[in-house]
């Protein structure tokens, strides 16, 4: 099955945020933007929901410092205990401040890197995936925005000619 999106290409970011705005009032559907830097506050303008990538990253370092607290104490004091420095083995507790570099050293390690997978498997960034970018001119310095057509195509044209478009264009998406 098939369906018609729009292209709206637009050349300044300004424009593109009026143009958002007006066509989220507008009632249409915008199913992605594509911009060739980051523009603050698109997000909150498509009306998308806050990332909750940030839950995964304090879980993630939770799981970091659980992990080196549990093998330092496996290694340091059951598996093979030493006196190093007149530090004494008896317990975990009194070796604490020894081991705090080794602890956050794992919780940014594991976050970092477990919050990269999170991202790419997130954003279905695989290897060797092909680029879905619709216009290569977005990678430059124009900005397309993607919308679902319903209704007249005469009249969406000319509502995304109105927001200040340079060239839309009706495509046929798969």
């Amino acid at each position: 099955m098939t369906n018609k999106v729009i292209h709206a290409i637009y050349n300044d970011d300004d424009v593109l945020m009026d143009a958002v705005k007006a066509t989220r009032a507008a009632h249409h559907h915008i199913e992605e933007v594509y911009t060739p830097f980051p523009v603050h506050g698109l997000d909150k303008a498509m009306g998308l929901a806050p990332t909750r990538l940030a839950i995964c990253a304090f879980l993630y370092g939770v799981c970091g410092i659980s992990f080196a607290t549990w093998m330092m104490r496996n290694i340091m004091i059951v598996d093979w205990p030493q006196d190093i420095g007149g530090k004494p083995s008896f317990s975990y507790i009194e070796n604490m401040p020894a081991f705090v570099p080794v602890m956050f050293e794992m919780t940014v390690f594991f976050a970092a890197h477990l919050m990269v997978i999170t991202f790419y498997m997130r954003s279905k960034l695989w290897p060797f995936k092909e680029a879905e970018n619709p216009d290569v001119r977005t990678t430059d310095d124009h900005f397309l925005m993607e919308v679902e057509l319903k209704g007249s195509e005469e009249e969406a044209v000319s509502f995304f000619k109105s927001t200040g478009a340079v060239e839309v264009k009706v495509i046929e998406k798969h």
